[in-house]
Parts: C-alpha cells; sequence; structure tokens
C-alpha cells in the first residue's frame, strides 16, 4: 500500500488506546486517574518538545483525561498503525453511544473458601469468574490498517439514564466550545464562521431517548469502511479514486 507492504495474514494485533499511548509516549495513564491538570502537565513535560503548536492548543482544550488519551492516540499513534491493529477499550467521553465496559476476569480460587454468590460462580475446579466494570472505558473497537480507521463497532448502550447524561454532557461541551469560538470569531457581529468545526447546533434527539426507555434488547454492531477497504484493496491514495459519486470527484 503506497509503498508499504500489508500482511493480512491472522492473528492481527489486538491492544488497548491506553497501552497504545504508552508505547508511544512513556505516559501511563491508568495511573494518573482523573486528575486533567496533573495528566497535561505530564504530557507537556514529556512530550512539550516534540508537539506542534495545533498539537499543544488541541492538548491544552482536552475538556477529561478520555478526551486527552484520544487526542494523544489521534496524533501521534493513529498515523503508525501500518499493520492490521484492533484497538480495544475507548474511553466513555468520546464514545457516547456504547456500553460501559465489563470484562470477564478469571481467577484462580484452589484452596479457597467461596460463600454466598461467590461460591455459585465457581465450577468443580475452584475457577472462579466474575466481571468486574472497568470506570472510564467502554465495550468499543476500532480497525486501522495503514494508519486509517476501517473499522469501528461497539455494544450498544441501552440504559436510557445513563445515555442521556452522556448525551446531554456531549450538549454542554458542544455548546461550550461554540461560545468560546463565538467570542473569538472575527468580525463586530461576533458570528460563527460557516465552516468552523462548532458552528452547528446540537440538541437532544429526545425521540431516540424516549424509544429506549421503552426498552431495548441488547445489541452491538459494526460499521465498516467500505471506501477505505477499496482504496487498500487497490492501493489508491486518495478516497476520490474510489468514490461511487463521480459529481463529488474533481473534474479534469
Amino acid at each position: 500500500m503506497q509503498g508499504v507492504e500489508i500482511c493480512l495474514e491472522r492473528p492481527w494485533r489486538r491492544e488497548t488506546m491506553h497501552n497504545l499511548v504508552k508505547e508511544a509516549t512513556a505516559i501511563d495513564f491508568n495511573e494518573l486517574g482523573d486528575d486533567l491538570e496533573v495528566a497535561k502537565n505530564v504530557t507537556f513535560r514529556t512530550l512539550g518538545s516534540g508537539l506542534e503548536s495545533k498539537d499543544k492548543h488541541a492538548i491544552a482544550a482536552c475538556p477529561t483525561v478520555g478526551h486527552l488519551v484520544n487526542e494523544l492516540f489521534e496524533t501521534i499513534v493513529e498515523p503508525k498503525l501500518m499493520q492490521p491493529t484492533f484497538v480495544l477499550d475507548y474511553p466513555i467521553e468520546i464514545s457516547p453511544l456504547a456500553k460501559p465496559h465489563r470484562r470477564l476476569q478469571h481467577e484462580l480460587g484452589v484452596g479457597q473458601k467461596h460463600i454466598g454468590a461467590t461460591a455459585a460462580l465457581c465450577n468443580m475446579h475452584s475457577l472462579c469468574m466474575h466481571v468486574t466494570l472497568h470506570p472510564g472505558l467502554t465495550e468499543r473497537f476500532e480497525l486501522f490498517i495503514c494508519g486509517r480507521e476501517m473499522a469501528n463497532a461497539f455494544s450498544e448502550l441501552t440504559d436510557p439514564m445513563d445515555q442521556r447524561g452522556r448525551l446531554e454532557e456531549q450538549v454542554r461541551q458542544h455548546n461550550k466550545k461554540r461560545a468560546s469560538v463565538a467570542s473569538e470569531s472575527d468580525g463586530a457581529d461576533g458570528k460563527i464562521k460557516k465552516d468552523d468545526d462548532e458552528s452547528y447546533e446540537v440538541t437532544l434527539d429526545e425521540d431516540f431517548l424516549t424509544a429506549l426507555e421503552y426498552g431495548m434488547p441488547p445489541a452491538s454492531g459494526m460499521g465498516l469502511g467500505i471506501d477505505r477497504l477499496v482504496m487498500l484493496l487497490t492501493n489508491s491514495a486518495s478516497i476520490r479514486d474510489v468514490i461511487a459519486f463521480p459529481v463529488l470527484k474533481i473534474q479534469q
């Protein structure tokens, strides 16, 4: 692919976003907790000299540690994921529709006594299995090949209260950015530029939330970028070379 040999043989690498960021930056965000200021200070102290000004601005603007981890992933890690890689366990802040992470952990309980509900989970070999929630993470993964996202998949969030809270927070964060952009925009009228990412208005999807309140069965799904897959298979450098709608192509 564009001079890089891609091996599609199994198994494809699987790694968490936190571990990939740790490999690339030597920063373990799992040890920093939810203290955003500490996380930003460690990031600038460790990577400051190697960051471009736009990247420093983006890091400074991150509202949570989850956003910060994702920003570093997209800036430093993603372009280097040339071979097929499944990136696991995305932060909850950037995955508003994904279920909170539940990881099935196996613990050997040989020689130990298990009582109550715990005993019911242990089999004849005393292999105790239980589900542990991982705060701040979701059951979501993405596939990357050649530095590009190929697929996105997650377990659907079915809790209407949790979903409403996440979407409300997303609207608050967007409106905060929109107000900031408006105050800094050029012109005495203070209007937001139409081409700005924050120029559009965001509102809650009440119909979706109401439907969720009636009940939604467990579900999951995956979206595959067919255009990017075709780019990979045809060794195309630009998505415009493979899109199916000629009207969107540059006219020669």
